[in-house]
């Protein structure tokens, strides 16, 4: 089992808490952050301590979960990482590429695993048909949310936009070839709404759009390939697939059948999916355990996460010019 603290005990932080002191393949031995008491945290558990320093916390641990300030993430990754501790950091990896560059050849020279909180990649509803997705063309997200004052450290290119960024780098196979992007800042300094259009060089354009000042909550993405449409709602874990197959010579009375102008008949099939709620985040720091304990690739890598920042960056610098 390996022992394990959390540097950061905020709404995001104390989640972590929770799920690894549930995780059968974590010790949590406790938190760090000045900020916070430990009856805030868990107010019945004696076991757990609250540090007087980050070093100190790492210095007692194997895994360092760094749920800190996105400013932070890159100091409290150097210093776990010439600990000899594997570290966890939540998206984004950190706050600029070059420090995202340096984590990663830090890790690559001490032998330590990494991994990011991309956490949408342990979504049910992505898992089911994130094999079915196959060279998509056309990919349009939206993932909207009202206003909460946490998070806009950042832009909300990096805040909610980099879950879909790091799910179509994730998917599609090709270098991006140019990038449109337009935001606005409402409420805080940086942009609170953007929409974003990537196309690659394989020909796929993905069009995104990201606010934080939505009266409702939306996390959906529609993928548009060859013979078949995909749609994944990540809020409510639901999936919708259309594809289209070659019609049988006798279709029965209830096919439904689409004939093209070159007089080619295809077979239309529908599929929906809900899936039941499930612990996203306990998935993943599962996952990184497994990865630590077996010697695998970790999913997300640092690398995913440095791309998935880059590109981030990349939009949100447009946004605000």
């Amino acid at each position: 089992m390996l022992t394990a603290g959390v540097l950061g005990a905020g709404h995001l932080g104390r989640i972590h808490i929770k799920n690894l002191q549930v995780s059968p393949h974590y010790h949590l031995i406790g938190y760090y952050d000045p900020k916070v008491d430990l009856s805030q945290v868990h107010p019945f558990d004696d076991s757990l301590k609250k540090f007087s320093s980050a070093e100190e916390l790492m210095n007692a641990v194997d895994v360092v979960n760094i749920v800190t300030p996105t400013l932070s993430h890159y100091e409290m990754a150097k210093i776990a990482i010439n600990k000899n501790k594997h570290i966890f950091i939540e998206k984004p990896i950190a706050y600029s590429t070059q420090q995202a560059n340096e984590i990663i050849e830090l890790a690559f020279k001490n032998n330590i695993k990494g991994q990011v909180g991309h956490v949408e990649r342990f979504n049910p509803a992505f898992k089911y048909v994130e094999n079915q997705i196959d060279n998509p063309m056309f990919i349009e997200t939206h993932r909207l949310a009202e206003f909460n004052p946490r998070g806009t450290d950042v832009s909300v290119v990096l805040d909610l936009m980099i879950h879909d960024i790091d799910i179509i780098l994730h998917l599609v196979s090709s270098h991006v070839k140019k990038i449109e992007a337009s935001g606005v800042s409402v409420i805080s300094k940086t942009p609170d709404i953007c929409n974003a259009r990537i196309s690659f060089e394989n020909g796929c354009v993905a069009n995104l759009t990201a606010s934080r000042i939505s009266l409702k909550k939306m996390r959906k993405s529609r993928f548009f390939q060859k013979n078949a449409y995909i749609s994944i709602d990540f809020l409510s874990k639901k999936t919708e697939l259309v594809s289209l197959q070659n019609a049988p010579e006798r279709p029965d009375e209830f096919s439904l059948i689409l004939k093209n102008a070159e007089g080619e008949k295809k077979q239309l099939f529908f599929e929906d999916k809900q899936f039941e709620n499930s612990n996203a985040i306990l998935e993943e720091l599962d996952s990184f355990a497994h990865s630590i304990v077996n010697d695998t690739l970790t999913n997300p890598s640092l690398e995913d996460g440095a791309k998935a920042l880059n590109l981030a960056l990349e939009i949100a610098k447009i946004c605000s010019d």
